[in-house]
């Protein structure tokens, strides 16, 4: 029997995870009701939905299911394609789950523009229900929306670990606080907890036809934020993400059944949330109205340290280059704070506020990558699950997915709306991804490496027909078996050899976790190889490990291409990995002994 998480990491994981699920509430009735007319039925069914979508797509699909399949603490879309691809049989398959994966990641990417937007932006738009504060201007809401959201970003820097430790009881307080203004109302109108009851849901569907199934693309915004609870799982672990969700879904659930009842009582109702606190506690109402601005900054944070996670994943799997990342723990391997994405989101969420304005528009553009990305993580899960022959799994995966698909159906009435900008943001990674995997084969084709037995055969050569530089010398080599243009290039024609040359091969491998490496010495005469392996999401002080296997290098060598193409693509290939951080910064090498070969590659 495992132990139970303690406290302090539950408090962490309600910090950290749920601030995107737990600020839905401040939007997702107001916007509703504004597409569909706020009658009695229409509240109970609308309830009905929300309470099932929770249930299911949140607590069935997520905290059980997804992560029941990472049994060693990671989550994502990448990991899912990490778990399932040794369990496919046909190149074919894997191809195809490959660009799914690749799809998923980039679909999130657009959708955690919109998160800090529409969260920030909803919560200060509270400040009209603040006596003399009715008639303030948009402008003047979106500019303090900004200046939050340019604070959220800078705050980064602190790490995943410096963030929880603020958020967490902050957000402990912002889930009492729902809690208890629902469960207020909810004393006040008790026939609004029979809602529930799923035949309410159906009656639901059937007096509105269509349109009811159009208003799924608005309900679905009490579940968003699921995908990047997944995808955080790596910086806390699974337990204490679980147990928090129960603590976390009583408070939502509390909050909209209180909302409903509210709107049972009061009809034309422009945000149940605001009105509700506002008439139950006007006296508190500023406090919470700063609570739940904390709140939204929060959400926010919840999809940013996701999407840093994805990011690494990518970056370790070799989907994208090599960016600077920061490790912001000593303790935790995952936690990590990448600057050029921090920052090239800021960016995107300022413009976002300033195209629509307002919250309710954010929501007609809400959704429609997230049900995307839900629906491809299901996908994901019916397809391990049947391959590993647990079939009951499987047919709870199916059921879910189905849900998942249907809301993504529901939400393609966004695409003119707005959702349109969610799929322009994601077409950028998902172009870049292609791009750089794409020429990085073609790079690769391009350079003609050397086998090893050719390779071993002109060394042995040239060590016994020439003169040695004293002291040890290492050379980069993503194989062993295949060693690049510019080792051969630097010993044979430049007649550069030390006295000891090491080869050093990284592997990274398709389990998220593990370090291990081993030493081959003299190959050949003078000459040894380091093989290093290690996990997606493992965290490695590179230099610490040639240290260790005995190696006191004098210079380091490692390759550069300089790439010559009238491609477009390739040229914008060839530009990509200008502007990443190179090898050297990314492994942190000693920048006084290290040279860089440049190889010329026609494309």
């Amino acid at each position: 029997m495992e132990p139970l998480p303690s406290a302090a990491s539950i408090k962490k994981a309600t910090g950290l995870v749920f601030g995107d699920i737990g600020t839905s509430p401040i939007y997702t009735l107001a916007v509703l009701f504004l597409f569909i007319e706020p009658t009695r039925a229409n509240i109970m069914g609308t309830i009905s939905l929300i309470f099932w979508t929770l249930t299911v797509m949140v607590t069935v699909q997520y905290t059980i299911l997804a992560m029941k399949l990472s049994q060693t603490g990671e989550g994502g879309t990448l990991v899912l394609k990490g778990i399932l691809l040794p369990l496919i049989k046909h190149p074919r398959g894997a191809s195809i789950f490959t660009l799914l994966a690749i799809l998923g990641i980039s679909l999130m990417i657009g959708e955690c523009v919109i998160t800090p937007a529409i969260s920030i932006l909803s919560a200060v738009e509270g400040i009209r229900q603040i006596p003399g504060m009715e008639s303030i201007a948009q402008e003047w809401l979106i500019l303090l929306a900004i200046f939050i959201a340019c604070w959220l970003f800078f705050f980064q820097r602190r790490g995943t670990e410096g963030v929880s430790k603020t958020f967490g009881p902050i957000m402990i307080i912002w889930f009492i606080s729902l809690f208890l203004t629902g469960l207020f109302s909810i004393i006040l109108s008790p026939e609004i907890i029979t809602a529930i009851n799923p035949v309410y849901a159906a009656k639901f569907f059937l007096h509105n036809g269509v349109h009811g199934f159009f208003a799924m693309s608005l309900i679905v915004l009490c579940a968003t934020g699921a995908e990047a609870l997944f995808a955080d799982m790596g910086h806390l672990g699974r337990e204490p993400i679980q147990y928090a969700w129960a603590l976390v879904f009583i408070s939502v659930l509390a909050s909209y059944l209180g909302q409903a009842a509210f709107l049972l009582r009061h009809a034309n109702v422009a945000n149940p949330l605001f009105q509700m606190v506002f008439t139950e506690v006007e006296i508190l109402y500023i406090p919470f109205l700063i609570l739940m601005i904390a709140a939204t900054v929060i959400a926010s944070q919840a999809v940013i340290s996701g999407i840093f996670s994805i990011i690494y994943q990518a970056i370790t799997t070799h989907l994208l280059p090599m960016l600077h990342i920061d490790y912001t723990s000593d303790e935790l391997r995952t936690q990590i704070y990448i600057n050029t994405v921090n920052w090239l989101l800021c960016i995107a969420v300022i413009l976002v506020l300033l195209m629509f304005q307002y919250s309710d528009r954010l929501a007609n553009a809400y959704g429609l990558a997230v049900t995307g990305t839900m629906s491809i993580t299901g996908t994901f899960m019916i397809s391990i699950f049947l391959a590993r022959r647990q079939y009951l799994h499987a047919m709870v995966a199916v059921l879910v997915t189905t849900l998942d698909v249907t809301y993504f159906m529901s939400t393609f009435s966004k695409v003119t709306h707005g959702g349109y900008l969610s799929l322009i943001i994601a077409s950028i990674p998902f172009s870049l991804i292609l791009i750089y995997t794409h020429g990085q084969r073609k790079l690769y084709q391009a350079m003609h490496p050397m086998t090893q037995d050719q390779f071993l055969r002109r060394y042995t050569r040239a060590y016994f027909s020439g003169r040695h530089l004293k002291g040890t010398a290492i050379f980069f080599a993503r194989s062993i078996e295949n060693v690049p243009t510019y080792i051969s290039r630097t010993m044979f024609n430049n007649e550069i050899i030390y006295h000891n040359n090491v080869l050093v091969s990284i592997d990274i491998t398709e389990k998220p976790y593990g370090l291990e490496y081993s030493v081959s010495k003299e190959i050949a005469p003078g000459l040894a190889t380091l093989s290093i392996r290690y996990g997606y999401m493992q965290v490695i002080d590179l230099m610490f490990i040639i240290r260790k296997a005995g190696i006191e290098e004098k210079t380091i060598f490692y390759g550069m291409e300089e790439i010559v193409t009238r491609n477009i693509i390739w040229q914008i290939f060839y530009i990509i990995k200008r502007l990443c951080p190179s090898f050297v910064q990314y492994y942190r090498l000693p920048p006084h002994k290290v040279h860089g070969v440049v190889t010329r590659v026609e494309m």
